[in-house]
């Protein structure tokens, strides 16, 4: 026996729902084509349940143009018709607006719109975050009387909060007279978007109080809050709160007990919740990787990535490589970055800006400023964010041309500069010592309305100081109502840069009376003005308190207590101090160091011994056999003075000229010892014999004789 119309009609729709239910356009499509060619069942006007089925079916797979190709065909369109369509538009943020359009063509064809119409228009204002819109909504909600409907009410909520109108979501939410699961998870997530933190885990309470029962989408939210907030301890009662509840855990909320173990930095029990989860998406796999990363442990990041790729349904994704990446940054490039990028290119993230950034924070990080810009390149799309990595790049590198070069092209290709970026051109400047330049981003920051941002302020007082503007400089602090410890430092530094040791000495104990705890840096300008002024003693003590504050010396504190002991010409406890130092890697600079000063207090047998010490860690190193030569024909020890030059002339080596330069008329003059080559030496000779000739005059008149 055939089957009937109607069963034929159900079965058709069943399957157009299962279609639907696993957003498969493909087999949707399929089904449509089943309909439209099925002889026994006339679609016409009298079954608009397979077209409303059939165009909600698109909407939900996504695809928006057939939706409204099968809403146009439609030759009776009912109120589902017009909701099918509002509702596929609301999913989507390029057609949201267009749900709005319908309203008039349903009042049009005398269709009155109820609440599943509004719950679908609210969550399309939610896309588009139109304060305006909503308000016209909440008035069309009223005109139609279905103000009083609970899942209106809870659209309304959520709507109001994602268009940052919290004040209306909970007068809203206050109106809601039995408020279900959804209606707190609403207004506790309000809170949450809304940076209320505290607030949204006290509504938390009042739910539970009320009798409602939490869901996963409640826990998970909690737990997500948690992790942001970086509160152990509520993340661990929420976890508790889920064992003893009987809940079934789902996937979301398992990766959100994932994510707040890592981000609490409790990987171990991160880990453990990772092994319980029975189906692991990538979100899983990402963020036990991410959580690796961020507490400084590459190699365990390293091994969940190679057993990622093992899994034969799962593929690393962007977000995959650029938290793999970011956990090896630190390590040799070689052993880990450049495969790693080999691996990108090979899956074709090479061209994503996400995956980018991370690739030039990787070999920046590893000294290599030539991979860098070839990664630059090959993005088209660039962002802010990958222009400001390669700006502060550059920078910290030491090639504060190359930055401030960036800078101006990324201005001039027309992307708004933020803080990071405008702060890394400024710290170019400092160290290029080109005030001009850093005067003409400080107006930039001011126009843009960054100038008063902490960060760039702190920038600012850096750049001045080490421009020579100390006025400026403390001008800008001034200006800053409540600075931090960088701002601090800046200032501090700029004081030290110019050995003025008490201004920043004072500028300390401020430090410490605003209840800030000094760091490395606070540390080493204070190092590096007793060491200007040969204060040993503070300078000891400073090397105590560094320890008092659970801080490590850098190589860059050492250095700076090895010049203060050795010009003080304690040249033993500077030599046990390089003795003791950690970082073998710097270890010749600290006896070049002491060697510099020993030379200078006259000290040959330290010099011998400071110049020994370099030569075998560098035997290459001209400048010192150069020392040593002249310090042996001082003595008369001629024999080591020939043997000194015949190893100089065998290995062809040589003291590396000196470098200088110079801002003049927007332009960088670069000048080095001995080189003739610059377009304008004759001119720059010219002056100097003439600055001489002043110089020799003016001592002559002063003092009856010619000193130079």
């Amino acid at each position: 026996m055939p089957p009937t119309h109607e069963n034929l009609c159900r079965n058709i729709a069943t399957l157009i729902q299962i279609c639907a239910s696993i957003t498969s356009l493909k087999r949707a499509r399929q089904i449509h084509a089943l309909v439209l060619t099925t002889n026994h069942i006339p679609i016409s006007a009298q079954s608009p349940y397979l077209y409303n089925n059939v165009l909600s079916m698109y909407g939900r797979c996504g695809s928006i143009r057939d939706a409204r190709q099968v809403f146009d065909e439609i030759p009776k369109r009912s109120l589902v018709s017009y909701n099918a369509l509002i509702a596929a538009y609301s999913r989507d943020h390029d057609h949201a607006h267009l749900a709005f359009r319908l309203i008039d063509q349903m009042e049009f064809e005398c269709l009155r719109p109820n609440g599943l119409t509004f719950t679908s228009l609210a969550q399309a204002v939610s896309l588009l975050e139109d304060q305006l819109m909503g308000s016209l909504l909440h008035a069309q909600v009223i005109k139609y009387g279905s103000s009083e409907d609970t899942c209106v009410q809870t659209s309304l909520l959520g709507m109001y909060s994602n268009c940052g109108d919290f004040e209306s979501a909970k007068r809203i939410f206050g109106l809601i007279g039995d408020k279900d699961a959804v209606a707190w998870n609403s207004i506790i997530l309000g809170n949450f978007k809304n940076d209320k933190m505290k607030e949204g885990l006290s509504l938390f309470g009042a739910m539970v109080g009320s009798g409602v029962n939490p869901t996963q989408f409640t826990y998970s939210m909690l737990l997500n809050a948690c992790s942001r907030m970086g509160n152990f301890v509520c993340g661990k009662v929420i976890h508790a709160r889920v064992i003893i509840s009987n809940i079934q855990v789902d996937l979301p909320l398992e990766n959100a007990l994932l994510d707040m173990y890592s981000k609490c930095s409790d990987t171990q029990t991160a880990f453990s919740v990772f092994t319980r989860i029975e189906n692991p998406d990538l979100v899983s796999w990402n963020s036990m990787i991410v959580g690796y990363m961020e507490n400084g442990n590459g190699e365990k990041a390293v091994d969940m990535f190679v057993a990622l790729r093992r899994m034969s349904l799962l593929k690393p994704d962007e977000y995959t490589f650029a938290a793999i990446i970011s956990a090896t940054s630190a390590l040799p490039a070689s052993a880990y970055g450049k495969p790693l990028h080999a691996l990108v290119i090979k899956t074709g993230y090479d061209s994503s800006v996400f995956v980018g950034t991370t690739l030039l924070n990787m070999y920046f990080k590893n000294g290599d400023a030539e991979s860098p810009q070839k990664v630059f390149m090959l993005i088209a799309e660039k962002d802010i964010v990958l222009w400001t990595e390669m700006i502060i790049g550059h920078s910290r590198m030491g090639d504060g041309e190359c930055a401030i070069k960036l800078f101006c092209k990324m201005c001039r290709e027309g992307h708004n500069c933020d803080t990071f970026a405008l702060s890394g051109a400024l710290s170019a400047c400092a160290d290029l010592a080109i005030l001009k330049q850093g005067e003409m981003i400080h107006s930039q920051a001011e126009k843009t309305g960054h100038g008063v941002e902490m960060s760039v302020c702190g920038s600012l007082v850096d750049m001045y100081a080490k421009n020579g503007d100390l006025r400026a400089a403390e001008s800008i602090f001034c200006q800053v109502l409540h600075p931090d410890l960088k701002c601090w430092n800046a200032l501090l530094g700029g004081y030290s840069h110019y050995g003025m040791a008490e201004e920043a000495f004072m500028v300390f104990e401020v430090i410490l009376e605003h209840g800030l705890r000094p760091d490395e840096i606070t540390f080493l300008s204070l190092l590096s003005a007793c060491s200007h002024s040969g204060l040993v003693e503070r300078g000891k003590i400073l090397w105590n308190q560094m320890k008092e504050h659970s801080l490590i010396p850098g190589h860059k504190h050492y250095s700076c207590m090895v010049s203060l002991l050795s010009r003080a010409g304690l040249l033993d406890e500077a030599e046990n101090l390089i003795a003791e130092s950690p970082y073998s890697e710097i270890r010749i600079e600290l006896w070049r160091t002491l060697l510099s000063t020993c030379v200078a207090k006259r000290n040959s047998r330290m010099v011998i011994q400071a110049a020994e010490q370099v030569l075998r860690l560098d035997p290459e190193d001209g400048t010192t056999h150069i020392l040593l030569s002249n310090l042996y024909a001082a003595t008369g020890r001629w024999d080591c003075v020939a043997k000194m030059r015949r190893k100089m002339k065998g290995s062809m080596l040589g003291k590396e000229p000196g470098l200088s330069w110079i801002e003049a008329k927007n332009n960088v003059h670069v000048f080095s010892s001995g080189d003739q080559s610059h377009p304008k030496i004759d001119d720059a000779q010219a002056e100097l014999n003439r600055l001489r000739g002043h110089m020799r005059k003016l001592v002559t008149d002063e003092f009856g004789k010619e000193v130079i």
